[in-house]
Parts: C-alpha cells; sequence; structure tokens
C-alpha cells in the first residue's frame, strides 16, 4: 500500500492540526491541537461556532466582578477547546491573553483559571496545554505552573536562547515559528527562495532538536508556522509539528517518499551553551534582531485579533466597546 507524505510523517512525528476548525480536524485526524487568538477569531465567524460564542457571552454575564471580557474570553476558548477535544485523542493548546506576556504572575493566575474552567467542564489537565508567549516572564510562568503540574507550550519562540531558556524552566513543550523566521529572513536582506534545508527556520529547528537530544531534555519540540510543505518535510522525525489544514491537504495529496531529518540518534556536533540567567537572556535575545522583531510583532498580532474578537462578543452581548478593553489590558 502506497502510504501519502501526511501518512509517511505520521508514523515518525506526532502531527499537530493548527486550527480551530472542528471539521478540519475531523478531516485529517490529528493527534492534538492548537489554538490562538487569531484561530479563534477566525472559527468564531464559522457558523457552527456561533452556539458557543452565545454560551459564552451568557455564561460571562453571571459574574459581577467588573471582568466579562477576560470571562467570556476564557469561556470561549475553552468551549472551543472542549469541542477539538471531542475529536483528537490528544490535547488542545489554549492560549494566555498575549497581553499578559511581560507579567508572570498574572499569566499564572490566569492560566489557573483556565485550567479550573477546563476541570470544571470534565476535561483532565493532561490533556490540556497552556500557550504562553517565550519572553523571560512568560518563561518564568511556564516554569512555576509546571512544578503545579500545569503542562505548558511556549509560543512565539524565535531563537536558540528562547528554547535553552525554556527547556532549563521544564516546559512541556516549545513552538518554534519556521515560516516567520525565514520571512524575517527574505525581507532582511536574504535571498528571495530558500531550499528547504537551507531554510533559516528550518536550521533554527533542527538546532534546538538536536541541542535538545544532546542534553536528554524533555521538552518536546513541536514546528509551527509553516509557509510551504517543503519546510515540513525538511523537519520530518521532529517531535511533533503543528500544521495549517492547507498544508495537511497538500500532504495528503503528495504520495512520493519522504525520507526522515532528524532523529535522536543523529544529532550531529556537540551544540554548547551557558546556562541564562535573565541578564543574560536579555542580552542574548535584544542581540538577536530576528527573534526581537518577530516576538514582538507577534504579541501585538495576538493582541489585535484578541481585540477583534473582544469587540465581536461585545457587540453580540449588547454592551458598549468602550472601557471594556482598557479595563482588559
Amino acid at each position: 500500500m502506497i502510504l501519502s507524505k501526511l501518512d509517511q510523517l505520521k508514523e515518525i512525528t506526532t502531527v499537530v492540526a493548527d486550527t480551530g476548525d472542528i471539521d478540519a480536524i475531523r478531516q485529517y485526524r490529528p493527534i492534538d491541537a492548537t489554538t490562538n487568538p487569531s484561530l479563534l477569531l477566525k472559527a468564531a465567524q464559522l457558523p457552527q461556532y456561533q452556539p458557543l460564542l452565545q454560551e459564552s457571552i451568557a455564561t460571562a454575564k453571571k459574574s459581577n466582578d467588573g471582568n466579562f471580557l477576560s470571562h467570556c474570553m476564557d469561556e470561549l476558548a475553552v468551549k472551543i477547546g472542549c469541542e477539538i477535544l471531542q475529536v483528537v485523542p490528544g490535547r488542545v493548546s489554549t492560549e494566555i491573553d498575549a497581553r499578559l506576556s511581560f507579567d508572570t504572575n498574572s499569566t499564572i493566575e490566569r492560566g489557573k483559571h483556565l485550567v479550573e474552567r477546563y476541570q470544571n467542564a470534565g476535561i483532565d489537565t493532561d490533556r490540556i496545554l497552556l500557550k504562553i508567549a517565550s519572553t523571560w516572564e512568560g518563561i518564568k510562568a511556564a516554569e512555576q505552573l509546571e512544578i503545579q503540574g500545569i503542562q505548558c507550550n511556549l509560543t512565539l519562540l524565535f531563537s536558540f536562547e528562547q528554547a535553552a531558556a525554556a527547556a532549563d524552566a521544564g516546559a512541556f513543550l516549545i513552538s518554534p515559528f519556521v515560516g516567520r523566521i525565514l520571512d524575517w529572513h527574505k525581507a532582511n536582506g536574504g535571498k528571495n527562495e530558500y531550499l528547504p534545508l537551507e531554510d533559516p527556520g528550518v536550521l533554527s529547528v533542527q538546532t534546538i532538536y538536536n541541542f535538545y537530544r544532546q542534553r536528554g531534555y524533555e521538552t518536546i519540540v513541536m514546528g509551527a508556522s509553516f509557509r510551504n510543505t517543503g519546510e515540513i518535510e525538511a523537519l520530518a522525525g521532529c517531535d511533533r509539528l503543528t500544521i495549517s489544514p492547507q498544508l495537511l491537504e497538500e500532504l495528503k495529496n503528495d504520495y512520493d517518499e519522504l525520507p526522515r531529518q532528524l532523529s535522536p540518534d543523529n544529532t550531529g556536533q556537540i551544540i554548547e551553551s551557558q546556562g541564562f540567567n535573565e541578564a543574560s537572556f536579555r542580552y542574548h535575545v535584544n542581540n538577536n534582531g530576528m527573534a526581537t522583531e518577530k516576538l514582538a510583532e507577534g504579541i501585538r498580532n495576538f493582541v489585535k485579533d484578541q481585540e477583534k474578537l473582544e469587540a465581536m462578543l461585545l457587540e453580540l452581548s449588547g454592551l458598549e466597546l468602550a472601557g471594556f478593553q482598557e479595563q482588559a489590558r
């Protein structure tokens, strides 16, 4: 029997759906699924999700603490997450408000509230990953949450320094953003086109994967944000890859051979790294123009899409927008 590249990939890598669209998840049968504010905004505009929006609004209106938007957003994220968990056998990643990316304590508290909502819905904590931006504060929040048995997905990760600090913090999983690294290099003096094995985003993930395996870190490497199937194929064998429905479809319809590229048995030359404290972490990330710019841009874009979704929820709820977004910050 001839297997598609998608099926070949599933034999060596855990495939994760990078979408909140339940129908797409059913079609491609991934193990896990990831969401973020941008994906939730897209999902919220689909007809099948309208009842979840109304249920989230009704639940949030029952709160009397003045945090309607926070409750509404978290309730919607959890409801969509619960729908996804009826389809995938593994986990769903749910993003913590990106406006808290530089506030360790608030990230921890918001994460606990999200987990509590999932538990109240009958979902075990071992099926949930909290997505947190890979700022210093986010990494420290993940470290504390992991100690408390709440597993985390450190996202918006663009540099080796972020990956090394995340592994030292004991994060369950990291999401290096392959395509966005490529975007930056193309826009800042790089080539117009890269072969898959020369792609700077691919090379970044290869280095992180090999470093983790050499050091014996248990943190899972999940490549994300792909621009083409060539990037995915160049990372075949990575722990996990989260892939959009469009690229899943391309892999599903391609029946050529898919060679394994990454393996714990072949990690190349030893990769050196020093440990990072806050000062050295900030210094090294600051010296990486790509990582600094893409991390900041990613946070801004997530906030922008979250605010669009909040405005949609307020309109549906019949409440006024004025004052709510300032309150949410």
